[in-house]
């Protein structure tokens, strides 16, 4: 027997074995990153459930970062980030908040348009051209009638509107999508599927897209898209006991490991960049104007209820509905106080990035969270601990942060002007008003 070729073919057998095992050896020897200096700040809050949830982080995987803003004399922001039970290969699911990056992404995409006369507020006609697909030619909560870009991005920050975020997938591919977003340094971030029940091959197809003028007449068509990019699906994701599918109760984790991913530290960095392009690295700002900004800020940062179209029954889409650091059960925020965020629940997961501003104490911060609410361990059972456990807790750190806020000393006393619009509040027309949203 040739015992080299015989050595050489078993270590070639067994060299993978060895890298994978060496690879689990280092997640399972890894900690979870937590600053000191939140541990110590936290523990000196005395509330039963917050300090219940913080002493059992196995059973509510929660991650946040917290995010220092201090202003130097001329006004320049300057971030510090803190971390408590980081882990960027503890998977949660980000539920709505990949809506934030491809709303970034369709309006930096829009100004390849322009040559076209294309911009946010054109009406777009969306064909459906493949298995799963459907069409929209209407949207009955626009002012005209009509779908827009500009209106989608609305919907998905004022209510998180699935819908819409389906509509900019379609419009961006995800060839697009993912490409884009590993060029700006988010190797983490994948967004692999719409917000509808959908397979892996028709989540790989997008719709052809026609964007017209006012009167019908075609200023540019973008064709079918398929994307043949493969997926590093390498890592393993899977949560809960059990789950149901199709109404069968099955006795297995679900599995996550082809599902939307995304890092809460990453996460941050997105609203940072949406909010303060300036104050993150180059290759981590979008192309955008600075109407593309205030556009931003304003529905980042609006009320359900200070928008005519769509028009949103303010008693079920209350002010505090997607603002969960400051939805302690009442409907309306501090009138100085203003929250741009973007928020996500689904399977138990709950998720804001939130940056919080008080323009009357000139308090500035960014607090970023991810907690699992499923106490009986089982998956689509719409049976989830969000009203229980979630929005207490998250209101109970979200004020706990704004405290410290509020008495921590700043050298500069930081000019929130930027950020500071006028908001009109919703008309009374007689049209009657949204009460149930796909979201």
């Amino acid at each position: 027997m040739n015992w080299r070729k015989f050595d050489s073919c078993l270590l070639s057998k067994l060299l993978p074995i060895l890298i994978i095992a060496l690879l689990q050896a280092v997640h399972t020897a890894a900690q979870p990153r937590t600053d000191l200096f939140l541990k110590k700040l936290l523990k000196k809050e005395k509330d039963s459930l917050l300090q219940h949830v913080l002493s059992h982080p196995e059973t509510y995987r929660y991650q946040l970062v917290y995010t220092q803003i201090d202003r130097d004399k001329m006004n320049q922001p300057t971030f510090t980030n803190f971390y408590y039970q980081f882990d960027s290969l503890q998977y949660f699911n980000p539920a709505s908040t990949v809506k934030l990056p491809l709303a970034l992404l369709t309006l930096e995409k829009l100004h390849s348009l322009e040559k076209y006369g294309v911009d946010m507020n054109t009406p777009v006609r969306i064909d459906s051209s493949y298995s799963g697909q459907t069409a929209m030619y209407e949207d009955s909560t626009a002012a005209n009638g009509l779908p827009s870009m500009a209106h989608f991005i609305k919907k998905v920050f004022l209510v998180s509107d699935n819908v819409a975020y389906n509509r900019m997938y379609e419009f961006l591919g995800q060839q697009t999508i993912n490409r884009r977003l590993h060029a700006m340094a988010y190797p983490d971030l994948r967004i692999t599927r719409r917000f509808v029940r959908m397979t892996e091959d028709e989540n790989r197809h997008t719709n052809s897209i026609r964007f017209v003028a006012q009167d019908g007449n075609l200023l540019y068509e973008q064709p079918t898209a398929y994307n043949p990019d493969a997926f590093n699906f390498g890592h393993i994701n899977k949560m809960g006991n059990a789950h149901y599918r199709n109404d069968s109760l099955i006795h297995e984790p679900i599995d996550f490991t082809k599902a939307n991913n995304l890092t809460v530290y990453h996460l941050q960095q997105l609203l940072q960049s949406a909010l303060f392009p300036e104050s993150v690295e180059p290759i981590k700002r979008f192309a955008l104007t600075a109407t593309d900004y205030e556009f931003l800020y304003r529905y980042l940062s609006q009320y359900p209820s200070e928008t005519d179209y769509p028009k949103y029954d303010s008693t079920v889409y209350f002010d505090s509905y997607v603002k969960f650091f400051f939805k302690d059960g009442g409907k309306h925020l501090p009138p100085h106080i203003r929250v741009f965020n973007k928020v996500g629940w689904a399977y138990g997961c709950m998720t804001d990035a939130s940056y919080i501003v008080d323009f009357k104490n000139k308090v500035e911060f960014m607090l970023t969270l991810t907690l699992y609410v499923n106490s009986d361990g089982v998956m689509n059972d719409d049976k989830y601990d969000y009203e229980t456990i979630g929005l207490p807790f998250f209101y109970k750190l979200g004020q706990t942060f704004y405290r410290y806020e509020l008495s921590r000393k700043r050298k500069s006393s930081p000019d929130l002007s930027r950020f500071k619009m006028e908001y009109k509040k919703q008309s009374n027309d007689g049209r009657v008003a949204i009460k149930e949203a796909d979201n």
